[in-house]
């Protein structure tokens, strides 16, 4: 059963995205959204698998906003206008919906998905990362993630376990691997897990009992952090 959000400042679109998901099978449709700040925070904070996103929003256009979150997370977009789907394709979108679209198409939308979160489950690619580690691969739950630091020529992952991983792997090649509605950057030397922030202030950062920096570079994903929560 896919849970699934939609994105729209339509009240008729919601609407009818409701009533379609209601008589469609393995999907169910847990929130709707006219507000983009709104579905983030409720996307950061509770397991989302299937997106419906309006490309035609008044502060920010649905694709733009899509590139702002988790690429893992599967998207159909919606909107008048066929002139954007070849960049929402570009953005490896499940599916693009034409409004008015019919039932039958958005079944056939919602059974794309479905296949593509089969194949993703089968292969095993959601919730873990492998690292290599005193000539070891370490298979690591992203799940257990508090905050990754860079020393010299090390990166060390710390776990909510308390154990810590080294791994020569690049700060860059790391953030790549991991979802960004989970993890932020926060300095040149810190990654973070954002579930498991404490507390946000001005200079820093408390996950767990570590109290991290964050850099002048990095304020405005903080700032957009605090504004979406």
């Amino acid at each position: 059963m896919l849970k699934a959000i939609a994105i729209d400042d339509e009240p008729l679109a919601l609407t009818i995205i409701s009533n379609f998901s209601d008589r469609t099978e393995g999907l169910k449709l847990e929130k709707t959204f006219s507000s983009q700040q709104h579905a983030l925070k409720y996307i950061r904070q509770h397991p989302v698998d299937l997106l419906f996103l309006d490309i035609q929003m008044p502060k920010k256009d649905g694709i733009a906003f899509y590139k702002n979150i988790d690429r893992n997370l599967p998207v159909i977009f919606t909107t008048a206008f066929s002139e954007y789907a070849v960049e929402g394709f570009n953005l490896n979108a499940v599916d693009y919906l034409i409004k008015p679209f019919s039932l039958d198409r958005f079944q056939e939308s919602v059974k794309k998905a479905l296949q593509r979160t089969e194949y993703i489950t089968k292969n095993n690619e959601q919730r873990h990362i492998l690292v290599r580690s005193n000539y070891k691969l370490h298979r690591i739950s992203l799940d257990d993630i508090t905050f990754i630091q860079a020393m010299d020529n090390y990166v060390i992952i710390f776990l909510v376990s308390g154990t810590k991983v080294a791994t020569q792997l690049p700060m860059k090649e790391i953030l790549s691997k991991l979802p960004s509605n989970e993890f932020i950057r926060i300095h040149r030397s810190y990654i973070i897990s954002v579930p498991q922030i404490i507390s946000i202030g001005n200079k820093s950062v408390l996950i767990s009992n570590s109290e991290l920096p964050v850099g002048e570079k990095f304020r405005k994903d903080i700032e957009n952090l605090l504004d979406y929560s």
